[in-house]
């Protein structure tokens, strides 16, 4: 298992991530999505892991929002990223896209464990037909999945059609969802584990909240 860089998460998941797997979060803008990939790449850095973070924004936009759920900034991935990264993240080219992430993968992969967080898949969708970016995505994670790697994604419910959006999650090993429950006059943030490899079936639902540098999560009993 691969930790997720939050204690709470880690033990509803049994220890974290599946090892060699491909994760997504499904939730609406502004909901903390991004979060939880700030902190499983600050985990991985500090376990020694070798990090990629593909961005459609600049490395400046990023750090600023890590900075905000209390990033301490020790440790720095390789940044992909629109601006101010190592490499050019150029969403509009799928094939180079899917060259540069393989080669830098296998220059800097070799013996490590890998951890990868993107924040693109959205866009990738707005810009290219569904099944083009389905092909890419079966191909990137059959390649990437020969490195001791997971892959950490994030989608904005909301902006795809419905059957689009299944189709996404269905190549992914594991889906967790954010959402806002609306209780009477007050809003929940809740989180649940749409399917994860290697667990049985989760339907119910948990609270979470951010505090500090933490996310609180427990169980939601009406």
């Amino acid at each position: 298992m691969v930790p997720t860089g939050l204690p709470q998460l880690d033990s509803i998941l049994g220890g974290g991530y599946p090892n060699r797997s491909t994760i997504l979060v499904v939730g609406p803008p502004g909901i903390g999505k991004e979060a939880l990939g700030y902190w499983f790449a600050a985990s991985g850095l500090k376990e020694g892991d070798f990090c990629l973070y593909i961005t459609r924004l600049a490395v400046s936009e990023v750090k600023e929002d890590i900075g905000a759920f209390g990033g301490d900034g020790k440790g720095e991935p390789m940044w992909m990223a629109d601006q101010g990264g190592q490499i050019k993240c150029d969403i509009s080219d799928l094939a180079g896209l899917s060259i540069r992430i393989k080669e830098t993968l296998r220059d800097r992969g070799a013996g490590v464990r890998i951890r990868v967080v993107t924040d693109i898949l959205s866009s990738l969708l707005m810009l290219n037909p569904p099944d083009t970016v389905y092909r890419f995505l079966a191909q990137l994670f059959a390649e990437v999945k020969r490195y001791d790697a997971v892959i950490f994604a994030i989608l904005e419910e909301g902006m795809h059609l419905t059957q689009v959006q299944a189709a996404m999650e269905q190549l992914f090993d594991g889906v967790m969802e954010l959402r806002l429950h609306e209780d009477g006059l007050k809003i929940r943030p809740l989180l649940r584990i749409r399917k994860m490899r290697g667990l049985p079936p989760r339907p119910g639902y948990f609270l979470f909240s951010f505090t500090g540098s933490k996310m609180e999560i427990s169980a939601y009993v009406k």
